[in-house]
């Protein structure tokens, strides 16, 4: 785990610019917001996701997710089908304020293209540039 200002981004994860992670779990991933999001975002008062079985497309918008700043939509980091959403921020959002890489994750996925949508994703060493980069771009 390294902190960017205040940000924190963990290693053996893939980042999306639109502040996803992804976590490969097996032939599954995990996927959740990231710290930064979170933090920009202020405080989450509701989150809007599909159910198992729902198709996914990588960089277009699967969800919503509402604070008391702002409305935004949540873009899937990859490609695939649900297989798992996580009730818990459905009626309690305000776990992805406080655990966004742990409890707070947002769905398991069965992905179509693995490789290849992570490829198109930021390793750790290339997200801890790009929230530096983030980071300066705010100030």
């Amino acid at each position: 785990m390294v902190k960017v200002e205040q940000y924190e981004v963990p290693e053996g994860i893939y980042y999306s610019k639109d502040f996803v992670w992804v976590k490969v779990e097996g032939d599954k991933v995990r996927m959740g917001i990231t710290d930064y999001a979170q933090k920009s975002l202020r405080e989450i008062v509701y989150a809007e996701l599909p159910g198992a079985g729902t198709q996914v497309k990588q960089n277009e918008p699967f969800g919503i997710l509402e604070s008391v700043k702002s409305v935004s939509d949540l873009v899937s980091a990859l490609s695939g089908t649900i297989e798992e959403t996580n009730e818990e921020v459905q009626s309690k959002p305000e776990t992805l304020n406080e655990d966004p890489y742990g409890k707070g994750w947002l769905l398991v996925i069965k992905p179509s293209n693995l490789q290849g949508d992570l490829a198109n994703l930021m390793d750790f060493d290339k997200a801890v540039e790009w929230h530096k980069a983030q980071t300066t771009n705010k100030y």
